[in-house]
């Protein structure tokens, strides 16, 4: 039975748009040109970063990240940056008993800025608060013990087959792959990823998980 769901950050419940929007910005490149290549190295199965590195070929993309927040262009995050169904879908989660979760690869700040969103959820945690990050097994394994859930009881929810619906598997855990973003869009219908469900909004989640216990 179901008792817990735990879900990914990046187009999973926030829109990576601002976050690869100040990346051009701070690269000096138009939008479109940097969100067409994360869109092909996303489809080549290579980390997002990647796309920045395409534009500088030797940039540190944690040191650039730093100057970025030392200029005054640091991660910022809103209600904007969610998606429409987030607050109504997590509280319908918690309304049907379920223990609601974030934990996502996401810096400290970002765990700070959704933090003061006041989202209905029991935690939020970031992979920089924890010293680990997905596809990592500890990610995984710190996220049952903050959880407090057993792996079978837990499900957790992505966007991303390799960071997400695998490792989490692999540990264990029931898998949900969301329709969103490029990664959930492009790898929705691939023999080679095989979620327990699939949706494409949070409000179907509910009576998905109602239904399979």
């Amino acid at each position: 039975m179901i008792t817990t769901v735990v879900f990914d950050v990046g187009e999973t419940l926030v829109r990576d748009d601002r976050y690869w929007g100040s990346w051009a910005d701070w690269l000096g490149v138009p939008r479109h040109t940097l969100s067409a290549l994360v869109g092909a190295v996303v489809a080549q199965g290579r980390d997002n970063a990647e796309a920045i590195r395409l534009i500088r070929p030797d940039v540190d993309v944690a040191a650039e990240r730093a100057a970025m927040t030392a200029a005054g262009f640091g991660e910022r995050l809103d209600d904007s940056d969610l998606y429409e169904d987030v607050r109504t879908g997590l509280s319908q989660l918690r309304a049907a008993g379920f223990a609601v979760h974030v934990a996502g690869n996401q810096t400290a700040r970002a765990g700070t800025l959704l933090r003061r969103l006041g989202l209905p959820v029991d935690s939020v945690s970031t992979s920089e608060e924890w010293g680990t990050a997905k596809p990592a097994a500890a990610f995984f394994e710190r996220l049952l013990r903050t959880t407090g859930s057993a792996p079978s009881n837990t499900v957790y929810v992505g966007d991303h087959p390799a960071n997400d619906i695998a490792p989490a598997a692999r540990t264990g855990l029931r898998t949900c792959l969301i329709r969103r973003g490029p990664w959930g869009h492009l790898w929705a219908h691939s023999a080679d990823v095989r979620p327990d469900l699939t949706i494409s909004g949070l409000q179907e989640l509910p009576a998905l998980l109602l239904d399979a216990e």
